[in-house]
């Protein structure tokens, strides 16, 4: 295992416990997926792993180690990329990422090369000697993400990459992180848009109050849910008369009517789609249009934890 955190006990001096018992364990080779609410023990967790803060109870290894404060021979081969920009406005983005691999690789030949290869994997060869200040939000963010991954990590931790950038630079960055997997990295990711972690991960754990409420691949999350189809049918109007007809049916879990959208869960085995529709006939209305689909991560994560992904 590259990562193994077990039964890990943090509290904070309000007495807040930001991890009850956690305990996850993340593969070489994988993108594993780190989702939860806000406050529910992520950054706490990323943090002690990097050994960045104490904990009371349990215990993390990082390659087969155990991780301390001083475990330098391991932190040379983790890479973070944090959600706050961390570059220094003073310096060029050769001389940042410069600067950062240089924490790792002594030998200046050897950092040279590194260094050119990490703006080349981001794509900033036309911006070598911009300043930080000079630089779009998706080239700070791929800036960034340079100076995480220039000494060539095997373990990289990316903290929200995509937070705030246009849809050209996320997609960029989420090619980047592809590619960084496939080189041989693990990769573990947290981020608040569950497509990304749809295309992304292999393996993904759903915090909550500290601890993994829910656990599995992509697939073996949606399948633990009861929800089976979500039938989303655009109606020129409605009544409430309909909406208690339609939960009434013996398969559906939720009818919800918002701004002309009539939102119907169901749950697995018989689809309710043409039962719905004629209910719709026999109360005299008419829809414009209408789609089904099968369930997200996003639906799992709010049966599970009841509360949105926020940034």
């Amino acid at each position: 295992m590259v990562v193994e955190i077990k039964n890990l006990v943090k509290t904070y001096k309000n007495g807040v416990k930001a991890l009850n018992k956690l305990n996850f364990q993340v593969r070489e080779g994988e993108i594993f997926g780190l989702l939860g609410p806000n406050g529910s023990g992520k950054t706490t967790a990323i943090n002690c792993l990097l050994a960045l803060l104490n904990y009371e109870e349990g215990d993390i290894r990082v390659f087969d180690q155990e991780m301390k404060a001083t475990s330098y021979n391991l932190k040379k081969d983790i890479g973070l990329v944090s959600q706050n920009i961390a570059v220094f406005t003073e310096l060029t983005v050769y001389e940042n990422i410069d600067y950062f691999c240089g924490l790792y690789i002594n030998d200046k030949t050897l950092r040279k090369k590194l260094v050119e290869e990490a703006i080349d994997f981001v794509s900033l060869n036309d911006f070598k000697k911009f300043f930080p200040k000079k630089l779009s939000g998706g080239l700070l963010r791929r800036l960034h993400i340079a100076c995480g991954i220039a000494h060539k990590p095997k373990l990289i931790i990316f903290d929200e990459p995509t937070a705030g950038v246009d849809p050209q630079s996320r997609n960029k960055i989420l090619e980047g992180i592809k590619r960084l997997n496939e080189e041989g990295a693990t990769i573990i990711y947290t981020t608040h848009y569950m497509e990304e972690v749809e295309e992304l991960c292999d393996y993904i754990i759903i915090m909550d109050k500290g601890s993994v409420i829910r656990e599995g691949t992509k697939l073996e999350l949606i399948d633990s849910i009861k929800i089976g189809e979500i039938n989303e049918i655009e109606l020129n109007n409605h009544s409430t008369e309909l909406i208690k007809d339609i939960k009434k049916l013996a398969n559906v879990l939720s009818a919800v009517y918002d701004n002309r959208l009539l939102i119907v869960k169901s749950g697995k085995g018989k689809s309710n789609l043409i039962d719905i529709l004629d209910l719709i006939k026999k109360h005299n209305l008419e829809f414009i249009r209408m789609h089904s689909k099968l369930p997200t991560l996003n639906d799992v994560f709010l049966e599970i934890t009841g509360k949105e992904l926020r940034d």
